[in-house]
């Protein structure tokens, strides 16, 4: 991994999600968000269990998953590169983004919580999580 790419993913073990989700999470964003570009070579599953500490076998169901959904894909013999066949699928992301918001909302006003402090709970959660 090259140096500024350690800093950007980060692997909490204690914050209660699993490491494969944190990791599948984080390289989506990094692709979608443009940190890491089409074409570009990722770095291999060995190389990024290592840097992260984390179990090779956690690594390559991460590829495996998001590969299946368009974000990379492995060249045999070449390594994984980051693909833009995920742009495709982008309207059903945001639809399942969206639907998970919904469901959120649903579930705090279902606990009784007023419309107005949905949106402060949220942030105040967000401020924590940085």
């Amino acid at each position: 991994m090259k140096p500024d790419d350690q800093m950007r993913i980060t692997i909490d073990d204690s914050n209660g999600i699993p490491i494969w989700l944190q990791l599948r999470n984080r390289l989506i964003y990094l692709i979608t968000s443009g940190h890491f570009q089409v074409g570009e070579k990722l770095p291999t599953m060995r190389e990024m269990a290592v840097d992260l500490g984390i179990n090779y076998n956690t690594v390559s169901k991460v590829y495996q998953d998001i590969e299946r959904d368009g974000y990379i894909v492995s060249k045999r013999g070449r390594g994984t590169f980051v693909s833009d066949a995920y742009l495709q699928n982008q309207d059903a992301a945001a639809g399942e983004a969206e639907s998970l918001t919904d469901a959120y909302i649903q579930q705090c006003r279902e606990l009784g919580v007023p419309r107005e402090d949905i949106a402060a709970l949220v942030q105040r959660r967000l401020r924590l999580i940085q």
